[in-house]
């Protein structure tokens, strides 16, 4: 049976036990060969081929609801369920999704862009079933990559427990999100799978359970068999599970690439009502041999040689770094001559590249899984006793820390640095992770400084004032990608707080920028010189405090068009506290001016070039603004 003959569940639900085996080598091998060539995330989809299998081959999907958390372990289901022929097209403008989505696979029972929420959704589509009197259908989370690590996990596995709800979470213990997990939730995961002595009981215990005679466990044997599994570990263990200390009946851990064992495993637990947890341990990256052993840099390697599995340089890798190792390489020297900095991010640590700043200082770097709320708090606390803490969150993770910004950073006028990396658009990875929101969410907050550099240059000088005593609450909004300067490591200096710059002098045309977006505006600047119109250009560099005072002197100039251009949502954004100045104190500059932003719906998935051009915020959109 070929792979290619797979279309949907259906079709492998009808294929013998022993050929699940020779599919799942042919779907990984199906992976590998797509993505070295069109780029995603590798290493988390290798290792759930097996599992991946044995859902579709037990579970009678989509009826039966499985939910992917997080949602880039899902590519093996994706290509399961009928979208194999397009796999190719996967995070590319108008192709596949890189997370499971509602619109566009009816088993993609949940959209899964962040992490952690699986546990939730489940428990909620379980609840539902229930009130509406279906009692035969399963609800299953996989849960993954460090994703029981966040907040809401385990909010959710305190309701699992009393629920009885018909759910089955499905623990995918890899030991690593995208950089290796930490914790003590990871060292309680560790002690189980590798206590030597609970093992070696469970082994027995299953052996006793097979009986003599090469018969199969009865399915009434599985609760006979969690309760002596549940002896032996506390046992070798020393104390109670965590799960069954919440009500959630728990089995395993279990080889998650042993095909075999985990279609038997989960045939029984279908059977068994109420919350249980199949603990199942895998290898991220299974199959590739440089993403088992790198599994950080194949998470998601960009390209790679499919003869080799080398990742392939890109040619366009010299000159300039990316912001974030911009950030990475600052922080570390600003640490170095301020000993209170610390760094302090959500599972972040390579993205962000505080990876540089743990090299050179590692008891001043705290990486403290996904856990955005806490990461926020964590950093109020440590200012409120002098310390002067760089949280980096990525924009889009940050939205779920909200409160914590305004609560306990915020209204403390603590002085916390939020680095807000990946802000704007983002590409490939679409609308759950373009950090679009940011401006418009964080602008409403008192005593809050919010400010975005054009370039690296300005990055290093906004970091260099942050940390400078006297500020409060300061955030600092980056986007993904490589920076301007390949001399970045210039002199830093302070920047006045609220106060932009004019970077070019014209007379017919004024374009106001925040942030990246100020490149775009001198190229079109560049362009309109070219057609005989003469253009200013002044990057604002602070949404709040706004410089008020260069907005009346633009008013003032008299010119006959302003644009406003930012890489954020339009409603309560950078244009839109442009022209609330302008209509309260220079209505006819208001009238005048056209504002470039985000539109109002969400973006999907593409490059940043393709996604610009959609939503009207590049050159030519600025060009064609200008000369209205």
């Amino acid at each position: 049976m070929l792979l290619s003959d797979i279309h949907t569940p259906d079709d492998l639900r009808r294929q013998p036990l022993d050929q699940l085996q020779p599919i799942a080598g042919q779907l990984r091998d199906y992976i590998i060969d797509t993505l070295a060539t069109h780029p995603g995330h590798l290493a988390s989809s290798l290792g759930t081929v097996e599992l991946t299998v044995a859902l579709h081959y037990v579970f009678n999907t989509p009826d039966d609801k499985v939910v992917w958390d997080v949602g880039h372990q899902a590519y093996a289901h994706k290509i399961l369920t009928g979208r194999g022929e397009r796999f190719s097209t996967i995070r590319t403008y108008g192709g596949l999704s890189g997370f499971p989505r509602r619109d566009e696979s009816v088993y993609d029972a949940f959209g899964t862009g962040h992490s952690s929420t699986s546990i939730s959704a489940a428990l909620g589509m379980a609840t539902a079933s229930k009130l509406q009197g279906n009692t035969s259908r399963n609800h299953i989370a996989v849960i993954g990559d460090g994703a029981l690590t966040g907040g809401e996990a385990f909010e959710a596995l305190n309701n699992v427990g009393c629920s009885r709800a018909n759910i089955l979470i499905i623990l995918n213990d890899n030991g690593i999100s995208i950089d290796e997990a930490v914790g003590g939730l990871d060292s309680y995961l560790t002690r189980i799978t590798s206590s030597r002595k609970y093992n070696r009981l469970k082994e027995q215990v299953w052996q006793r359970l097979d009986g003599t005679d090469g018969r199969k466990r009865h399915s009434h044997s599985i609760g006979f068999f969690q309760r002596l599994t549940s002896m032996a570990k506390t046992m070798a263990l020393g104390s109670s599970n965590l799960f069954e200390s919440l009500g959630i009946r728990y089995f395993g851990p279990i080889d998650g690439h042993n095909i075999d064992q985990l279609v038997d495993m989960l045939r029984r637990m279908k059977e068994l009502d109420g919350p249980k947890l199949l603990h199942v341990v895998t290898v991220k990256g299974k199959g590739l041999r440089q993403a088992e052993e790198n599994p950080v840099a194949y998470h998601a390697p960009g390209r790679y040689d499919i003869r080799t599995g080398d990742q392939i340089k890109s040619s366009c890798d010299g000159g300039a770094l990316k912001y974030q190792d911009v950030f990475g390489h600052t922080i570390t020297e600003l640490a170095r001559a301020n000993k209170a900095i610390v760094g302090i991010t959500p599972a972040m640590l390579t993205g962000c590249s505080l990876s540089i700043m743990k090299e050179a200082m590692p008891e001043r770097v705290f990486d403290v899984g996904i856990a955005e709320q806490h990461a926020v708090t964590f950093a109020a606390g440590l200012a409120a006793q002098g310390m002067v803490p760089f949280c980096n969150i990525y924009s889009s993770f940050a939205q779920r820390a909200y409160d914590q910004i305004i609560h306990d950073v915020a209204l403390q006028r603590l002085p916390v640095v939020l680095c807000l990396d990946r802000a704007g658009l983002v590409g490939e990875d679409g609308a759950t992770h373009h950090g679009v929101f940011d401006l418009a969410a964080l602008r409403p907050i008192p005593d809050l400084i919010v400010s975005a550099p054009m370039d690296d240059h300005e990055l290093r000088n906004l970091m260099y004032t942050a940390q400078l005593p006297g500020h409060g609450p300061f955030v600092i909004r980056y986007p993904r990608g490589k920076s301007v300067f390949s001399d970045w490591q210039s002199a830093m200096h302070a920047v006045t707080i609220g106060e932009g710059r004019q970077l070019r002098e014209g007379s017919d045309v004024a374009i106001l920028s925040l942030g990246h977006p100020g490149n775009d505006a001198l190229l079109a600047a560049d362009e309109l010189q070219r057609q005989g119109v003469s253009a200013a250009v002044y990057d604002l560099r602070f949404l709040k405090p706004l410089d008020t005072a260069m907005l009346d002197r633009v008013a003032a100039a008299g010119f006959r068009r302003i644009v406003t251009v930012e890489d954020g949502v339009r409603a309560g954004g950078f244009g839109e506290a442009v022209v609330e100045h302008f209509a309260q104190h220079h209505p006819q500059a208001a009238a005048r001016t056209v504002i470039l932003a985000v539109p109002d719906r969400f973006i999907a998935h593409g490059t940043v070039p393709q996604l610009k051009r959609e939503c009207r915020i590049n050159v030519d959109a600025i060009l064609e603004a200008a000369l209205q």
